[in-house]
């Protein structure tokens, strides 16, 4: 099942994505994914609402949100390739790198990505995003995957300059409307566990600058959760991203930097393709 948040003549609703049509689910049960996962939602009343409904709407009609439009909390992995960490000139790491996103840096499928005009240093980053259904603490790795609903696809772009200049990475990845997210939640059993051994890349004005597979992560899906769930409480609606395969920009000579105009898509396998175009700030 696919789902998406999307907004239809002013309403703001969650929705079955068949085909090239979605199927509204009624907003006393939610309004976005998230909600529907935070008020209990699973995927057999998700499909009964979908059934129920007769109402269709072309999805050419509407207005893309990132799928979970407020995650209690939204958290990113760096350095989860090898091969990424290598372009970086990082070592790989032997614990997960933890960062946070906020719900203001976060933009839709079809939207713009910002690009600040205090760093001409906006890069793209393809990453697979992890969608929490069933929160929980001290999560055993043998039963993390349980506690998936589903995978969507994320682009973290990054101010490089903001990202470099202390030790940690937040104000870099936190730019207003830098992270592209959506536009559908897979659910899991459509996937492979784990989202494991998909092709992800990321093309920038039709050009292949990013291709790998999900099962070059460092830390898989489960791991992550184990980790995350030893420190804190896991709660539904939470996102994991988790990290992004060599062929950034900045490390590349030149480097290539998304400017206004540009457009960027990230495909990953079974999960679709998520579009944004680049828009300078107007202040």
């Amino acid at each position: 099942m696919r789902l998406c948040t999307f907004v239809h003549e002013g309403v703001q609703q969650a929705g079955a994505l068949i085909g090239q049509e979605l199927v509204p689910i009624d907003t006393a049960l939610g309004d976005d994914v998230g909600t529907l996962l935070q008020n209990g939602v699973w995927l057999p009343e998700l499909l009964e609402a979908a059934r129920a409904s007769r109402h269709r709407i072309p999805s050419t009609m509407v207005t893309y949100l990132p799928p979970v439009v407020n995650p209690p909390s939204f958290y990113c992995i760096g350095l989860n390739y090898v091969d990424h960490a290598r372009e970086a000139g990082l070592a790989v790491p032997d614990f997960p790198t933890v960062f946070p996103r906020y719900a203001t840096s976060l933009c839709a499928h079809g939207s713009p990505i910002i690009r600040p005009q205090c760093s001409d240093s906006l890069d793209y980053e393809a990453e697979l995003a992890v969608v929490i259904g069933k929160g929980g603490r001290h999560i055993s790795r043998e039963n993390a995957l349980d506690h998936v609903f589903g995978y969507s696809i994320f682009n973290d772009a990054s101010v490089r300059e903001y990202q470099a200049r202390g030790s940690q990475w937040t104000l870099g990845k936190n730019f207003d409307a830098t992270g592209g997210f959506g536009p559908a939640v897979v659910t899991a059993d459509e996937l492979p566990a784990g989202a494991h051994g998909l092709k992800i890349q990321t093309t920038l004005n039709g050009e292949t600058v990013q291709s790998g597979t999900t099962a070059d992560m460092v830390f898989g899906v489960a791991a992550l959760i184990e980790t995350l769930s030893e420190v804190l409480t896991l709660r539904a609606g939470d996102v994991i991203v988790t990290g992004t395969p060599a062929g950034i920009g900045w490390t590349r000579t030149p480097r290539l930097i998304m400017r206004d105009g540009d457009e960027c898509e990230i495909s990953i396998e079974g999960i679709g393709s998520l579009f944004n175009f680049v828009q300078d700030e107007r202040i």
